[in-house]
């Protein structure tokens, strides 16, 4: 776990922890280097450690000063053959007199550790990357029984290491966001691995005294034309680090081990022309189906993404009315199931509030023993009310949640859905603007138009995500065949509430 947490904190405690870091106190380089020193010796454990160590100034300054506290440790170094960090590693802990041992992976081993990283940390390209240097480097050491590592994890927001800072109008502010912006991009990525391996991460540039500290040195200490990370370099030449380490130059870690450009490799080596495409592969998803428009196009998004559908969850509800589900047309989700070849799971529901997500996480409990899911797609667009209810589930079950179409605009969801080649009907209405004449009928660009100008006359939602309408999707790319209605009847209630009441339908040919 990182800094030896069992649970990790929500994003919403991290960022309220970063803003109380803010202080109006000054800094100075001195009190920076005790921060620094300080930051480092009281996380050094009583039993041997392990430094993932890549021979820049973040490693290299963290082993320095657990050198001169006589700990005892190794520093680990992973990456393929002609790997920048391997050989700057070999470099600096000759000139550090600390024990390393490292590891030239062929394309085939890291191969297994993309796709093991892909499936705890999901199927970003720079995560991956990171990820897998991290798994790689922990399991060297596991020769070792050493599951306890430091990480320069955090310099390169105190310090402003990264080009948007050298764009940014304020860089503290910039460093600020950074640290914010972490939890996402970092923190969830390295508590997933940490977690999987058994290993706690230990990462004093994210220790609160030292963070208070960087963050008062002026931003304009922090650049130069020439160096990012200005003052740490300054500070860590002043404490002692050999200069051809504090000044060396250095590339992310997915880059200067070359795992990234393995990714590459085994992107092209499969004749994809995306990272991204080749990573998906290693992670299934349950598609949750209601058979209308907005879930079954967000399905095709993520495959277009290079995702595999393993499933499709279907919740028929009792209840008309359902707080959470899509009821009209939910039988139809069979017939799509058929066409689409992919496999379903169904579960009924009562439809009561809250209690019909019990039914929702026994569906995806089944797909993820069934099927061995890594994640959920859904069509949510706005509603915070279905969104917030799946992610509380998945995290529940330890998925992911991909919401492709959240906050699009309406008119440009419906106009690509249809110039993307699908064909979907309104199979209920509820709603001033809308009579029985929309009821079985197949939207065109047209239909459009209308919709738009009803929502510049009365405030109308065109993707009808107010509950206006549901829909059904009929036919598309992804169908093998369409949805064919040989014998329906309209049951009217009003003038502006009325369902399509399906009674023959088939499978036919597009």
């Amino acid at each position: 776990m990182i800094e030896s947490k069992k649970e990790l904190i929500s994003e919403k405690e991290w960022i309220k922890h970063i803003d109380s870091l803010k202080t109006n106190k000054k800094s100075n380089k001195e009190e920076l280097k005790k921060q620094i020193v300080n930051a480092v010796k009281k996380r050094i454990p009583k039993s041997r450690f392990g430094i993932f160590f890549s021979g820049g100034i973040d490693s290299g300054l963290i082993a320095f000063i657990c050198k001169q506290a006589k700990a005892d440790f190794i520093c680990y170094a992973v990456g393929l053959e002609n790997a920048a960090d391997i050989e700057a590693a070999k470099k600096a802990a000759k000139l550090l007199n600390v024990n390393l041992k490292f590891k030239i992976f062929t394309l085939k081993e890291v191969e297994k550790i993309i796709k093991l990283a892909t499936e705890i940390v999901g199927p970003d390209v720079m995560k991956v990357g990171v990820g897998s240097v991290v798994y790689a480097a922990a399991m060297l050491a596991k020769k070792d029984k050493i599951s306890i590592f430091f990480s320069g994890l955090g310099s390169e927001e105190i310090f402003a290491g990264y080009e948007r800072h050298i764009a940014a109008k304020e860089i503290n502010k910039e460093c600020w966001k950074g640290l914010k912006d972490m939890y996402q991009r970092d923190i969830l990525r390295d508590f997933a691995v940490s977690d999987k391996l058994k290993i706690n991460i230990l990462t004093p540039f994210l220790d609160s005294d030292l963070i208070r500290t960087a963050m008062q040195i002026p931003g304009k200490e922090k650049i130069n034309k020439q160096y990012k990370k200005l003052i740490l370099r300054k500070v860590s030449e002043e404490l002692g680090l050999p200069k051809e380490i504090t000044w060396r130059k250095k590339k992310a870690a997915q880059y200067g081990s070359k795992f990234d450009r393995a990714i590459l490799r085994l992107a092209r080596k499969q004749k994809l022309k995306y990272k991204k495409e080749y990573l998906a592969q290693f992670f299934p998803l349950a598609a949750l189906i209601s058979s209308g428009k907005d879930s079954v196009y967000a399905m095709y998004k993520m495959i277009k993404q290079g995702y595999k559908i393993a499933c499709l969850i279907s919740i028929k509800s009792i209840n008309p009315d359902s707080f959470m589900f899509h009821t009209s047309g939910i039988e139809m989700v069979k017939l799509q199931s058929e066409s689409f070849n992919i496999p379903l799971i169904e579960q009924t529901t009562k439809g009561e509030k809250e209690i019909e997500l019990e039914d929702l996480k026994k569906a995806v409990e089944r797909a993820k023993k069934k099927y061995n899911i890594k994640g959920i797609t859904t069509g949510a667009l706005f509603s915070n009310y279905q969104r917030e209810r799946i992610e509380k589930i998945a995290d529940e079950l330890g998925l992911k949640v991909f919401s492709p179409l959240w906050h699009m605009n309406q008119e440009t969801l419906l106009r690509e859905i249809l110039n993307n080649g699908f064909k979907f009907i309104i199979t209920k209405i509820a709603a001033e603007g809308l009579d029985k004449s929309w009821l079985g009928k197949e939207i065109t660009e047209k239909d459009i138009d209308k919709l738009v100008q009803l929502n510049k006359k009365i405030g109308f939602n065109i993707a009808f995500e107010g509950g206006e309408a549901e829909t059904l999707m009929i036919s598309g790319p992804i169908f093998n065949k369409k949805i064919k209605i040989e014998k329906s009847e309209l049951k009217i209630e009003s003038k502006i509430v009325g369902e399509l009441l399906i009674k023959k339908v088939k499978l036919a040919e597009k």
